[in-house]
């Protein structure tokens, strides 16, 4: 695929957004990532069925389904288990995560590195702060002892508010796109446009969406959502304002949601292992294998657990006037 236009970018500085439909290939690039899926759920399945939490491995089911009666009949959300990032605290030698090759492979499609590139220029770093999302109707997603959803809509916050301060001056990007269509019903980001240009806003930690900006410091009545056809990507700064809406649909609501951003700047989680994506400058730099970038993910695993290791990963006090 070419380099995004000129006219492209100007509209992605200008509005702090920028959809490109069909950039990936959904049988080519995003099928071997819901096939490689498929195995983590069965081992999701097989350990709750050995433990006693399901009383089935719903293997006859699809994919969805399958996920969400699981889901339903342990009675939890087991997100972790799917995420190709760790936690940001309580790491243990066995914490769940799913480092496995299709996802290297989406990190590093060229397409998507040809597009990056048209933004942040040449020299791309693949930022840690990337997850996997999949989110099932809020009417069947098991509730927590406090009858909050244990996973439902994310709530207002830039990027950038999620990062260290290390990371204000970071040309950050962000990445996102679903493995499924995401029409508005299934819960798709929204967005504010030109929210970008007025800095960054003051994020409220606590809840159970995590870190949000109050609402009277957004421009709410501007808010638009962005539903998405599976192989489009919508590309954000790290400074626009964006939430996802509820999942009201009858399926799961699956995509990732990726960061890039020059060699040599701040990720804002030194914590976890990024690797060089793509480098004019110095090719040899680059990771192709995926199995290597595995085991970046295991050592800081087994280095957190070994350490107890609880890292400072944002900035931001619920003292804060606008936060009481």
């Amino acid at each position: 695929m070419p380099r995004l236009s000129p006219e492209q970018v100007a509209q992605f500085e200008e509005q702090g957004y920028l959809v490109v439909e069909q950039l990936f290939d959904p049988v080519a690039d995003l099928d071997p990532i819901i096939e490689e899926y498929k195995g983590v759920l069965e081992r999701l399945a097989h350990d709750l069925y050995e433990k006693g939490e399901i009383t089935s491995l719903y293997n006859e089911l699809p994919f969805g389904e399958r996920l969400i009666r699981i889901y339903q009949e342990s009675g939890k959300v087991h997100a972790q288990y799917f995420d190709f990032s760790l936690p940001q605290g309580n790491v243990k030698f066995d914490t769940p995560m799913w480092v496995g090759r299709a996802v290297f492979s989406a990190m590093s499609n060229p397409r998507l590195l040809d597009a990056v590139e048209s933004i942040i220029g040449p020299e791309i770093y693949s930022n840690p702060v990337q997850h996997v999302r999949i989110k099932p109707p809020e009417h069947l997603t098991p509730r927590d002892e406090n009858g909050n959803l244990q996973l439902g809509a994310t709530p207002w916050h830039q990027d950038n508010g999620v990062v260290l301060p290390e990371a204000d001056e970071t040309d950050m990007l962000t990445v996102w796109f679903p493995l499924l269509d995401a029409p508005v019903e299934a819960g798709p980001l929204q967005v504010i446009p030109y929210s970008h240009r007025d800095g960054l806003r003051t994020h409220c930690p606590g809840g159970v969406g995590g870190l949000a900006i109050p609402d009277q410091l957004l421009e709410m009545d501007q808010a638009i959502p962005v539903p998405l056809k599976r192989g489009d990507v919508l590309f954000l700064t790290k400074r626009t304002c964006h939430s996802s809406l509820s999942n009201v649909s009858d399926n799961i609501r699956w995509s990732f949601d990726l960061r890039y951003n020059p060699i040599g700047q701040a990720t804002g989680r030194g914590a976890f292992p990024g690797f060089v994506a793509r480098s004019h400058a110095h090719p040899e730099t680059e990771l192709h294998d995926a199995d290597a970038w595995a085991d970046l993910w295991r050592a800081t695993r087994k280095r957190m657990a070994e350490e107890n290791s609880n890292e400072r990963f944002n900035r931001w006090d619920s003292r804060a006037l606008v936060c009481a």
